[in-house]
């Protein structure tokens, strides 16, 4: 996974703004690299689990067609555990076509980002790649 460094540093600090709970959103991709997030509403707002506003999930992926965008990954933060997958992420990954980011702030001086697909309840790490945007 390619990613721009400025999408990187977003999510981190949405991840941030949304403690103590969970923050969500969509990383969108344009030829091969993961250029643009959306910010999505956890409407459990919990602090092991989220749900995403379907409204703003569907003007996301009207957003990234009309910018010529596909949708790459789900990203979620995990405040107080590991940047791994939990057994309901793991359950509810329905699309094996996506990659799941995972932010962990477990550890606040030191922020975690780790990339997974999930096929068939299988975790399968993924290498992230920072695109510096030169």
């Amino acid at each position: 996974m390619l990613i721009n460094q400025s999408v990187l540093s977003a999510i981190t600090e949405h991840a941030k703004q949304e403690l103590p709970h969970e923050a969500c959103g969509y990383l969108a991709e344009r030829n091969g690299v993961i250029e643009q997030h959306y910010h999505m509403t956890n409407t459990d707002k919990a602090a092991d689990h989220f749900s995403m506003d379907p409204g703003e999930q569907f003007a996301a992926v009207k957003e990234m067609r009309r910018q010529g965008q596909k949708l790459a990954a789900v990203y979620h933060s995990h405040p107080e555990t590991p940047a791994r997958p939990s057994e309901e992420d793991i359950r509810l990954a329905y699309d094996p076509g996506i990659s799941h980011v995972i932010i962990s702030l477990a550890v606040p001086e030191s922020i975690s980002i780790k990339a997974y697909k999930i096929l068939s309840e299988e975790v399968f790490p993924e290498n992230i790649e920072i695109n510096l945007e030169a």
